[in-house]
């Protein structure tokens, strides 16, 4: 568990960053959350997600060279995302390191997604600071290099929507309706019914969730498996 008196000696280095920092202050600062007060890291994560984009879509550009902007896109976010970012930083075990307050200690802040995300874009722009864009580009390429091969094609992250949206163009038929036909629950549980609605199927698709975006996402993909069954038959 993190302590904010912890002496900034012991993060001269990080395991499996592959950098050592000659201004230890800087990884300090990468680490040190604002539930700590200022300074804090969130400017150092601003000016890491810019350094991070940059360099995974100059990544992508050359890994997948016929693949249009729009799936490119579409690939450097799933890669970018908080989620994946918080899957290389337990790697890096900054939960051990990073600094927290009082209150995020006792609330476990130092195992959490965004935290741990943010931390990691902080010590991607300390490293453009302590040695410029060449060691920065270094470090990105070194932690999501073996991501980025992994990625599937773009086709299989599209959601529901864009591809159902897709496959009735292709076909030349209408785009999808979608309306919600029932909300309950109070404000904090709400569940919403949504139905979406296609020339081409007999009836309305009906799905159920958390939330509109959800819903209409759920309605997408029983529509796309009911439009799939009726070609096989």
């Amino acid at each position: 568990m993190s302590n904010p008196s912890t002496d900034t000696q012991q993060f001269s280095t990080v395991k499996g960053l592959g950098y050592e920092f000659r201004r230890i202050d800087l990884l300090r600062l990468a680490l040190t959350h604002r539930s700590c007060g200022n300074p804090n890291n969130e400017r150092l994560e601003f000016l890491g997600d810019g350094v991070l984009n940059m360099v995974v879509a100059e990544l992508l550009f050359h890994a997948r060279p016929d693949v249009p902007e729009g799936d490119l896109s579409r690939l450097r976010a799933r890669i970018v995302r908080e989620r994946t970012l918080a899957e290389v930083a337990r790697t890096l075990q900054l939960g051990d390191h990073v600094l927290l307050g009082p209150g995020e200690l006792k609330s476990g802040g130092f195992l959490r997604d965004s935290i741990l995300a943010d931390a990691l874009e902080a010590i991607i722009g300390a490293v453009f600071l302590d040695g410029g864009f060449d060691a920065a580009q270094g470090l990105v390429e070194h932690l999501m290099w073996e991501r980025i091969k992994a990625l599937p094609d773009a086709e299989v992250l599209k959601d529901p929507k864009t591809r159902l949206q897709e496959l009735l163009q292709a076909r030349n038929l209408k785009l999808p309706e979608y309306e919600v036909i029932d909300e309950r629950g109070a404000d904090h549980d709400r569940v919403f019914t949504v139905v979406c609605r296609i020339e081409m199927l007999d009836g309305p698709i009906e799905a159920t969730s958390t939330s509109r975006r959800k819903a209409e996402q759920a309605a997408a993909k029983r529509a796309i498996d009911k439009m799939s069954h009726q070609e096989t038959e």
